[in-house]
């Protein structure tokens, strides 16, 4: 018998990922592991602590976000010293915003930023989200100078992505049985500015382009800035057939001198009527919101003024964070910062509001029917709640994933409902 010369093929490479942050910066782990799998050999690995190849995609926003990318890479060069990992690749924005740091962690193979170009996922597309919703990323980048954040300065400038690009994605995804799509950028409303848009009007062109794919699907928009909200969006979701009722609409804070001091002026007349109006332009609105407390210039007057204000407004949806300054924001030079002990006190504060102004508000929602997708056995999401940052609504009986299904509200079980299939 003769020998075949044939050489036996190599094996695979085996991947291991974590995700630090954002859903933004999840998507940016799924493309680029996920061209890997495509296009070269590899394979994730079925234990998350023994690959060949580990990738660390981090944060780095604020300090407790800088905190958890740095024990995650010390603890993937620890697992490589005792042979479970073969090489260590850091990305994201902590190697971008320290591209020096790269030295405190020896052991680590490659260290590198996040990508200048909008790169192209391969489809069908690796998805950490589970066969039900995903994210759908539209732009890169900030265009915003807000003076606490340093986002513009780790990501770039706004860069909008291709719209047939986008659209690609959108219909593969709900090929494969996504039925919900959760559109995300730093700031979805500006998509276009690059291509000669005005703010708003190229992301509502993307939204009408969304609702003529065919099937039964929700479209989600993550993160509206409140000045840019526009009648043509408010038409969008009013009337569109996919769109689905929810705003998150992060005002940081109320109080004119703080949001001044926030380099956020303009937002300043929209943050003060921004729930009412909504509420009354988009009936059955639910509104999410976000709250920075202990910046530069809150007293203890105007954060109670703004306790008063978020109380009369009754966001369906409240979180809140405590003010870490940033080396090279405007904000970190600012005079009159509360101490880290006041600001988390304050936080804990509008948490308690915020879940008091949630009970009550549940509680007017027992009893009542909404449909609600299924995103895991025994798990659904109504259109009130959106994905990692909201509640879910858990029942019993059998649905498959992916599907719609009418949920009659039982029970408010913290910040989720108990329901029964209808």
């Amino acid at each position: 018998m003769k020998k075949s010369n044939r050489k036996a093929a190599p094996a695979p490479t085996t991947l291991a990922l974590v995700s630090l942050g954002c859903a933004k910066n999840a998507v940016d782990l799924q493309v680029m592991a996920g061209n890997l799998l495509k296009e070269e050999n590899c394979v994730l690995s079925a234990d998350p602590n023994r690959a060949d190849v580990v990738i660390v995609n981090t944060c780095a926003f604020i300090a407790s976000a800088r905190e958890e990318a740095e024990a995650e890479i010390r603890r993937a060069v620890q697992l490589k010293a005792k042979g479970d990992y073969g090489r260590v690749v850091v990305t994201g924005c902590y190697p971008k915003r320290y591209p020096k740091a790269a030295a405190k962690f020896p052991g680590v193979d490659i260290w590198q930023g996040v990508p200048e170009e909008w790169i192209e996922p391969k489809m069908p597309e690796l998805r950490f989200t589970g066969k039900a919703f995903a994210y759908l990323k539209i732009a890169e980048g900030c265009a915003h100078r807000c003076s606490y954040c340093a986002i513009p300065a780790i990501r770039g400038k706004y860069r909008s992505r291709p719209l047939d690009s986008i659209l690609r994605e959108a219909k593969a995804l709900l090929k494969s049985g996504c039925r919900e799509l959760n559109i995300v950028a730093q700031d979805p409303m500006l998509y276009g500015i690059d291509f000669g848009k005005k703010a708003g009007d190229g992301l509502v062109e993307l939204l009408w382009e969304l609702d003529k794919l065919r099937g039964r699907f929700w479209v989600r928009v993550l993160y509206t800035y409140p000045s840019e909200i526009t009648g043509a969006f408010i038409d969008w979701m009013n009337s569109a057939k996919h769109a689905v009722r929810y705003m998150d609409i992060p005002l940081q804070h109320t109080v004119p001198e703080v949001l001044a001091a926030m380099n956020r002026r303009r937002a300043i007349d929209m943050s003060l009527a921004a729930a009412e109006l909504m509420r009354e332009l988009v009936p059955g609105v639910t509104l999410r919101t976000t709250i920075m407390t202990g910046f530069p210039g809150e007293t203890k007057a105007r954060f109670d003024r703004m306790i008063s204000d978020l109380r009369r407004m009754q966001f369906d949806h409240l979180g809140a964070f405590a003010y870490s300054p940033e080396k090279g924001t405007k904000g970190a030079a600012l005079k009159g910062r509360p101490s880290r002990k006041v600001a988390e006190e304050r936080e804990r504060e509008v948490m308690k509001t915020a879940e008091a102004i949630w009970k009550a508000r549940a509680q007017r929602l027992l009893g009542k029917t909404f449909p609600a997708l299924v995103v895991a056995p025994g798990v659904a999401r109504m259109e009130s709640q959106a994905p990692d940052v909201d509640g879910v609504t858990f029942f019993e009986g059998d649905a498959e994933v992916g599907s719609f299904v009418d949920l009659r509200l039982d029970a408010v079980e913290g910040f989720d409902f108990a329901a029964t299939l209808t």
